[in-house]
């Protein structure tokens, strides 16, 4: 088959070499061909010789690598495909995800980390929702969906009601509409984190429908809420609160911007603890909030939180929003750690994938030093094992967390 060419700069082959998955449009001296948005192109050398295929993309990072292997690059794209889902799904078999009775929701793939860059599968209870992040991903979603029953359903034996595509805010330019690509209807479903309940609507849930890459530091938090207050901000749907309440906390407060996600965050306190549970649902700005809190009064910090969490969206979506999205990050764990009870815990996190460990760190000892607390680094917190790494892509790294106690 004659793909499309993207021709290396001399110079600039070392990343490939490494088998980084990202070709930067800057280290490319030509295309030869006319390639359009999501087509399959080869990469090579200034002297032609191959050294890898993958999707081609109009814009900055210009082609995600499928493969290296040039005998693998011969085979159909349907192929290669299997053979990435293959491996993905036996991986979470082994680390013993399907079949698990307290956690029926996982991820399935996890981009780059599974050699599939540009896609994002995430199990829900029998419903596989598909993200793709780019043109050539998503033009794949029904053949991967195929490829999926195949995989889970028929080889593996475990029950899959319907696949669904969720890409309408990932796919590059637009025009996509979210709905269901194999199976039954279907608009929500109920799923098991360590034992909790939830309700999570995959047209109106963010991400794919629920945060799943937190289920780990969900479950330390249900470890260590006993007898605490707890704050959780930027709450969503209330993951963190349902693990504090299972693990005993005093009271539990869940503060997000969205009516609709405290509204489900409510339902799903309610499903699993009942009406007379110790938690109030805030609808607010997480910052206006803090802020109004700050202060502590002498001799009384605040509400008396000893247990805030801090998990907002990506504020620095990529390098060029970096500082805005670093002073961002600032502002909040300053605000948390000014008004948190001496010796309590606060449990902070960043998304970007645009900010390093160093970076998340430093805003850290900054916020600190400008609320005039001592603070101990308790331990480090990354997303969940079904969210792997691949060792080429350390970008795919993206979750930064801290638990941290507060002097």
């Amino acid at each position: 088959m004659n793909r499309p060419r993207l021709v290396i700069v001399p110079g600039k082959e070392k990343a490939l070499l490494r088998r980084h998955p990202w070709i930067f449009s800057g280290a490319v001296k030509r295309i030869d061909g006319e390639p359009q948005e999501g087509d399959l192109v080869d990469v090579v050398d200034a002297r032609g010789q191959w050294m890898a295929m993958g999707h081609y993309q109009n814009e900055s990072i210009i082609c995600k690598v499928l493969t290296f292997d040039a005998d693998e690059a011969a085979l159909p794209i349907e192929e290669i495909l299997r053979r990435r889902i293959h491996s993905a799904v036996n991986y979470r078999v082994t680390l013993g995800f399907f079949g698990d009775e307290q956690t029926n929701v996982f991820r399935l793939v996890h981009a780059e980390g599974d050699y599939l860059p540009g896609l994002v599968a995430d199990w829900y209870n029998g419903v596989l929702v598909l993200q793709a992040h780019s043109v050539g991903m998503h033009r794949l979603l029904p053949v991967l969906a195929e490829l999926f029953v195949q995989e889970v359903h028929t080889d593996h034996g475990y029950p899959l009601k319907a696949v669904f595509d969720k890409s309408s805010t990932t796919v590059p330019g637009g025009g996509v509409q979210d709905g269901i690509i194999w199976g039954d209807e279907i608009a929500e479903n109920e799923v098991l984190e360590n034992g909790i309940r939830l309700t999570v609507n995959f047209f109106e849930g963010q991400k794919t429908g629920f945060f799943i890459d937190q289920r780990e530091n969900r479950a330390l938090v249900q470890q260590l809420a006993f007898k605490r207050r707890l704050l959780n901000c930027f709450g969503y749907t209330g993951g963190f609160s349902l693990a504090a309440l299972k693990g005993g906390a005093d009271y539990v407060e869940t503060v997000d911007i969205s009516k609709k996600a405290i509204d489900l965050c409510n339902h799903n306190v309610e499903m699993n603890y009942g009406t007379s549970a110790p938690h109030q649902g805030t609808v607010a700005d997480v910052l206006k909030y803090l802020t109004l809190n700050a202060q502590p009064k002498v001799g009384d910090y605040a509400r008396g939180f000893d247990f805030i969490i801090l998990d907002p969206p990506a504020f620095a979506k990529n390098h060029r929003s970096l500082q805005q999205g670093l002073k961002g990050y600032r502002s909040i764990n300053q605000r948390a750690m000014e008004m948190i009870a001496p010796g309590g815990l606060l449990m902070t996190f960043s998304c970007s994938q645009a900010v390093s460990k160093e970076e998340f760190q430093t805003m850290v000892f900054t916020a600190a030093m400008n609320a005039g607390r001592r603070v101990r680094i308790v331990r480090q917190l990354p997303h969940a094992m079904d969210h792997p790494v691949s060792i080429h892509h350390p970008e795919g790294e993206y979750l930064k967390g801290l638990l941290l106690q507060v002097e």
